[in-house]
């Protein structure tokens, strides 16, 4: 899915997706941004799973942190969570990644 660049102008035109604070809050406090994405969706893991094709299991223990999923499963996930892959980033490792 390509989306245009975000920027103050795409904003406010409704291009993107604005969350809510509770969101941004779970993510800044450690809790992993798949599946606080997949709950303000309102999927549950196999909704997840099938969407995007992967096993319920992996999915789960990427959830957990037991596992990191590659990058054609996270491509996979943003898809289906119509997200990009960087808002499933941790929130240490987004905010670190300018560096």
């Amino acid at each position: 899915m390509t989306r245009p660049p975000k920027t103050p102008q795409t904003i406010a035109a409704g291009a993107d997706e604005h969350i809510p604070f509770e969101m941004a809050e779970r993510i800044l406090d450690g809790e992993n941004p798949l599946r606080v994405w997949r709950e303000h969706r309102g999927l549950t893991v196999g909704e997840l799973a099938e969407r995007s094709g992967i096993s319920r299991p992996y999915l789960s223990e990427i959830e957990i942190g037991r596992k990191d999923g590659t990058l054609r499963t996270m491509a996979a996930l943003a898809t289906a969570l119509e997200v990009e892959i960087d808002d499933l980033l941790p929130a240490d490792i987004a905010t670190n990644a300018g560096e």
